[in-house]
């Protein structure tokens, strides 16, 4: 029996129970579309993670107020020893020659209001450098004046949502908006960017760091980012900042976080997250193989005729072990294509209604997925398949 002749009767018979065969198929294509869906959930999260630390800017080092025991982790909230102050910042800068800008950071909310309109927002003070730093650019107007980073000013640029909800059909540039109890000249417009790790950046108010720590009544920075000159030098310009924040406070009172760090240690967990998916909808898979199980012993009992039959005519029963297992890996096989079909489709949709995040299946997840569908068939067909090359001639042609 040529391999043409074996695949069409093994789709003749699974033809002639189309009900017990199209459960066991969708069985194995559920099993496979959840492998691919929670496989690209899993990576699309681990891509807009990934995304949004690459946005905030390259070769960064942030620095937070607050000592954590273990690296790579955040500061707990509450009290810290020492602030961290421009004071601060200033003489890091000094210090560590290869740090190329750096950008202080204060974080409150306030509310912006022009005329009768008002929003309540998030405020965010910074330098000339943030700008750079952060990777933002400008839709109109010019970003915060490269003053000294002490000394104030009455001047915002204002994020493109807050910007169009108050200014409707006008220009925002040069006029003047109550932020707070304080009144401050509009500058410019930052160009559209929507979420970056957590703040709307189209619905802000940037403002010089002093006149917002004045605001905000705030003594502390939120962060300080520093942007080093080359890839290579971040070890050891964290280093140097750590040594120079310890002289200064006289005790290890910050944490000096490495955005490369992050990004890995980001990436390690989603990507063990992306894989336990994978493996739980993968159990599915076993349930269905059970189901195909079942299917070729019914098969095998319902046709003990036509094997006795076959081995009466002299087939081997190396042939009636392969026809049985041609039609289970058959089965698996077209519902693991189904499955496939299905699990892109449910991503694209996905995808569709969430445009912002990436999801999309690994590529180690659609072959593994396939080819456990196949194996599945393989493997569960195997106890049927046996079962039939066993039957003794005369008996099964009795229908005994």
């Amino acid at each position: 029996m040529s391999a043409r002749d074996l695949l069409l009767f093994a789709a003749r018979a699974l033809r002639g129970h189309r009900l017990r065969s199209g459960l066991s198929l969708l069985g194995v294509a559920i099993g496979v579309a959840a492998v691919i869906a929670l496989t690209a959930l899993g990576e699309g999260a681990r891509r807009y993670v990934v995304s949004q630390f690459s946005q905030i800017g390259t070769n960064l080092l942030i620095v937070l107020p607050g000592r954590t025991e273990t690296s790579g982790g955040m500061p707990g909230f509450g009290g810290v020893p020492n602030d961290l102050t421009l004071a601060d910042a200033e003489a890091v800068v000094r210090a560590v020659p290869e740090i190329d800008r750096a950008a202080p950071l204060v974080m409150g909310s306030e509310t912006v209001a022009w005329g009768e309109r008002q929003r309540q927002v998030a405020l965010v003070g910074g330098t000339h450098e943030m700008l750079e730093v952060r990777r933002l650019a400008l839709a109109r107007g010019r970003f915060l004046p490269e003053t000294p980073w002490d000394r104030g000013a009455a001047v915002a640029v204002l994020g493109q949502t807050l910007a169009r909800e108050l200014f409707p059909g006008t220009d925002p540039v040069g006029e003047v908006v109550r932020i707070g109890d304080w009144r401050m000249r509009v500058v410019g417009v930052l160009a559209p960017r929507g979420m970056q790790l957590g703040i709307d950046m189209d619905d802000v108010a940037v403002v010089p760091v002093a006149t917002a720590m004045k605001m905000l009544n705030r003594r502390s920075l939120f962060r300080l980012l520093l942007q080093v000159r080359g890839h290579a030098d971040i070890d050891r310009a964290r280093e140097q900042v750590r040594r120079v924040l310890v002289e200064r406070h006289g005790e290890e009172d910050v944490t000096v976080i490495a955005q490369d760090a992050v990004l890995s240690a980001f990436s390690s967990i989603l990507g063990a997250l992306t894989m336990a998916l994978g493996g739980i909808a993968a159990i599915s898979l076993a349930v269905a193989g059970v189901g195909i199980m079942n299917v070729m012993l019914v098969a095998v009992s319902e046709r003990t005729r036509e094997i006795g039959l076959l081995l009466a005519l002299g087939a081997g029963r190396r042939q009636i072990l392969a026809a049985f297992l041609a039609e289970a890996i058959l089965l698996s096989t077209a519902g693991g294509l189904l499955g496939l079909a299905a699990g892109w489709g449910a991503v694209r949709g996905l995808v569709a209604l969430f445009p912002a995040l990436p999801a999309a299946p690994p590529a180690w997840a659609v072959a593994a997925a396939l080819a456990l569908s196949v194996a599945v068939g393989a493997l569960f067909g195997v106890l049927p398949a046996r079962r039939a090359t066993r039957l003794d001639p005369v008996a099964a042609l009795a229908g005994r």
